[in-house]
């Protein structure tokens, strides 16, 4: 395989699609073996791309860029932040599993917790993969959400906040803006979930089709209608007013969600996901949002 291949976007998204196809573990753990995830989809974000200064500044100094966590896995590597491609994305639920999460109205659904749960499984794994495939290739790679140091903190601004954040990431590579629940909105919908790596590497880098607007894909936002979300979220912690109530959120989800999947299920990990169901971004771009293309 010559280096014009390797350094192309076909090739990583190869690798990505080729886990995706063949990994045992894209698996629900049902007894028809279905996937976790429906087919990934892939954008590309610049190493030096301002907008990841500015989430810094906004979330605060522990917030790592694409340099930062490049650095922390290869520190004996001198690199610039321009010589550095951040790889982002997404994986959609499946039909199976949407179709399930509509009909409920407090609790996730059987095969949401085993998406939040084995499917997330699958993700790390899926991140490590590609990271360790481009390093051996002669392109050095980091998943930053894989580091020992990732964690959460608190913002300033934002109260708890990851030092990597996989949504924000996607948002700068050009895959989807945010909705008043805080979750991105994609091509394939808000019912997704991300992945990233970073890698020294030279690749295309993604258009962003809303240009800086983190919320263009909005209806409440761009239209002030719509906020479907809020009537789905069992806790009150979505509003019209204030957006996504973080701590609220977080406390349902420690406190009801996550006992009841695990011993209802046996999952464990921290389900819920009921705002990104029955509303009109499940699956798509609402219509009148869309880019022309």
């Amino acid at each position: 395989m010559n280096i014009g291949r390797k350094t192309s976007l076909a090739w990583v998204e190869t690798i990505i699609r080729n886990f995706w196809e063949c990994s045992p573990s894209n698996d629900l753990h049902l007894v028809n073996g279905e996937k976790a995830w429906d087919e990934p989809h892939v954008a590309i974000a610049a190493g030096d791309d301002p907008l990841f200064a500015h989430i810094k500044m906004m979330t605060g100094a522990f917030y790592w860029t694409p340099q930062e966590a490049f650095t922390l896995a290869f520190p004996d590597i001198s690199v610039s932040a321009r010589e550095l491609r951040v790889i982002s994305y997404v994986l959609p639920q499946t039909l199976a599993t949407r179709t399930d999460q509509r009909k409920e109205t407090s609790m996730p659904s059987e095969r949401w917790a085993r998406s939040r749960f084995y499917g997330e499984q699958f993700n790390c794994e899926l991140r490590l993969h590609l990271a360790s495939i481009l390093t051996e290739s002669g392109f050095p790679a980091v998943a930053p959400e894989r580091l020992p140091g990732f964690d959460y903190r608190q913002s300033e601004q934002f109260g708890l906040a990851s030092n990597w954040s996989e949504r924000h990431t996607a948002f700068v590579a050009g895959l989807g803006t945010f909705g008043l629940s805080d979750g991105l909105i994609t091509r394939w919908g808000k019912a997704v979930r991300f992945g990233s790596v970073i890698t020294r590497m030279d690749l295309p880098i993604t258009t962003r089709p809303y240009n800086d607007d983190h919320q263009a894909w909005c209806l409440w936002y761009a239209k002030g209608s719509c906020g479907a979300c809020v009537l789905r979220c069992p806790t009150g912690a979505i509003t019209t007013a204030d957006g996504h109530n973080k701590t609220a959120c977080h406390r349902y989800i420690r406190e009801v969600t996550t006992p009841y999947a695990t011993e209802t299920y046996r999952t464990g990990a921290t389900p819920c996901g009921l705002c990104q169901t029955r509303i009109p971004c499940e699956s798509h771009i609402p219509q009148e949002l869309a880019p022309n293309e």
